[in-house]
């Protein structure tokens, strides 16, 4: 278990460095050209490393040797610009002192997930471990980048066998492919762990972005800790985070385009080109990552044009960015590794096997078969969905049922699996806090005004994508808005919204609500309840490093939030 344990931190560091260099490269260079933007900045860097890690698939697409090359360049290159921008100076203190909290954050959230999820052991088979240990059964879709990625690195870019399940590469989006081949030339990720460490490092990126969305907005320091905390100790990000399937990183691109577009800078920023070029970039690779964001880009647009709409220049430039990332791997698709559009028409015709149809015509045909009546029932069960009806009701029956016979275990089960699923029990007792809000509406009550406003548009952002998710989805079984087949963006805006609409309001009731809803998160998953496999068992040195994980997360937050703290208790002397 000691070897075991020293394998997984040793691999963690080595692969939270070598995943950090081109951010911080990229980060370092920006500051010493003047940028100071906090949102900016965490762009910049999330960029660098989703675009550099991109660029090592097509790289391994030009030659294998090319790949590999590529890889030790990419590193070695971002040494030497960390080096160049450290010794020539021209760094902005103040700003990096800023940078320091997303980054801890990100290290030690990630830290978090990884010794969380390797509470039980399981490191010699992390993932088919990953896909039982928070929810019993979960697809192959996590391993599934990996599968990919081991045939570029090792045959070179062949025509890439199936997945099993008839599943071609060009059926799934490229990114994550990319970051696991961007590090494959220092760790072996045929075996797993070092794969899995890769993922968990890559999916956790959704820390820094939301915390930039935090920073853009006029919010209470204790009020963007607290919120925060709330959703890095929440079902998303723990469940998502271990079971790397390539949810997450596309929040984060989603989540720091958004920081952009709400920070107050953004009266100057929709006329510079080079911050269009970033958000088309943002976009894209979030587009890159995982096809559902198209879900989060919707309502991120319609933010963007009320906040004022750019120009057109401004807009080709932003354009010009996403394509550029976009239009390579749609070619790709077409021509490389045809047709490329399985889960298009799963997701939007309701289609689950394999034909030769079109995307049109197979979306067409779909809804032709089930006519007006039946389209408008499909819709409804995908709002139903959301709602957790009848879902919720399913599972409480089946959970008091367990109760009764003795096997609360059984009972958690359901609990996560109704949360794992629909939007509103995912919520849960957080929806006290849009409650909350509108009794204060309604009766006046006084509140903080930048916090009410945030949280408001937390709300429009959620309604937004979920009016688009619930129409646009087809709304079979297969096909209809469960959590995991929308943008996680979403559910993580609904979850630090509901917290900021509290703090808004009843500013202790808020930080309650939020820690109370950590508790419950941290005793809901700690438990793994299918039968071990052989060679797992509870490992205290990974529940030692998940306290230390969590302490660190608290020190930080605390950090961030003494300022305000220190004030309330001069003016309570």
């Amino acid at each position: 278990m000691l070897v075991e344990s020293g394998e997984l931190i040793v691999g963690f560091v080595v692969h939270c460095i070598l995943l950090g260099l081109p951010m911080v490269a990229a980060v370092l260079w920006a500051v010493r050209r003047g940028l100071k933007s906090v949102p900016l900045l965490v762009g910049v860097g999330l960029v660098a490393s989703g675009a550099l890690s991109y660029l090592a698939f097509w790289a391994y697409f030009a030659d294998q040797a090319i790949g590999t090359t590529y890889v030790f360049l990419l590193t070695g290159g971002s040494l030497l610009a960390i080096g160049f921008c450290w010794k020539e100076g021209g760094l902005d203190g103040e700003v990096l002192r800023k940078l320091q909290t997303p980054l801890l954050l990100w290290i030690f959230g990630s830290a978090f997930v990884v010794f969380f999820g390797f509470l039980h052991g399981g490191n010699h088979n992390p993932i088919t471990f990953a896909a039982f240990r928070f929810e019993g059964q979960l697809p192959s879709d996590n391993d599934i980048p990996r599968y990919f990625a081991e045939w570029f690195s090792t045959h070179g870019h062949q025509h890439p066998p199936e997945y099993p399940g008839e599943w071609l590469f060009s059926d799934r989006p490229p990114l994550q492919v990319g970051y696991v081949l961007a590090q494959r030339g220092f760790m072996n990720t045929a075996q797993g762990l070092h794969y899995q460490l890769i993922c968990v490092l890559e999916q956790c990126l959704w820390i820094p972005a939301m915390w930039a969305v935090l920073v853009a907005v006029p919010l209470r320091r204790v009020t963007r800790a607290v919120a925060m905390l709330a959703a890095m100790i929440s079902d998303i990000a723990i469940v998502h985070g271990f079971f790397v399937w390539p949810k997450l990183i596309a929040a984060a691109f989603l989540l720091a385009a958004l920081a952009v577009i709400l920070s107050p800078d953004w009266q100057r920023d929709r006329r510079d080109y080079r911050v269009a070029v970033l958000i088309g970039a943002l976009l894209a690779l979030s587009m890159l990552s995982h096809g559902s964001s198209i879900f989060g880009v919707i309502p991120l647009v319609i933010f963007a044009a009320f906040r004022g709409v750019p120009n057109w220049r401004w807009l080709a430039a932003a354009l010009a960015g996403l394509l550029l990332l976009y239009v390579p791997w749609s070619a790709y698709q077409k021509y490389e590794d045809p047709p490329g559009n399985r889960l298009l028409k799963w997701q939007l015709g309701g289609v689950t096997e394999v034909t030769s149809e079109g995307t049109i015509g197979t979306i067409e045909n779909a809804y032709s078969e089930r006519g007006v009546e039946g389209t408008i029932d499909l819709k409804e069960e995908n709002f139903e969905e959301m709602a957790g009806w009848p879902r919720t009701k399913a599972e409480f029956e089946e959970a008091t049922h367990w109760i009764g016979e003795g096997l609360p275990g059984l009972a958690v089960q359901k609990v996560r699996w109704d949360r794992f699923f629909s939007l509103f029990p995912f919520l849960g007792i957080l929806l006290l806090g849009p409650i909350a809000m509108i009794v204060a509406w309604l009766t006046k009550k006084k509140r903080d005004p930048g916090e009410w406003r945030f949280a408001l548009l937390c709300f429009a952002f959620f309604v937004i994508a979920c009016v688009t998710w619930g129409l646009l989805l087809f709304g079979t079984p297969e096909a209809r808005t469960t959590i995991h087949v929308g943008s996680l963006a979403v559910p993580l805006l609904g979850l630090v919204g509901c917290i900021i609409g509290m703090r808004s309001i009843y500013p202790r009731v808020g930080i309650a609500l939020a820690l109370v809803n950590v508790v419950f998160v941290l005793l809901l998953y700690t438990p793994s309840f299918e039968p071990p496999e052989p060679g797992t068992s509870y490992s205290p040195i990974n529940a030692l490093l998940t306290v230390l994980s969590l302490a660190a997360i608290g020190y930080v937050m605390l950090r961030e939030a003494r300022p305000d703290l220190d004030l309330r208790l001069r003016r309570a002397s």
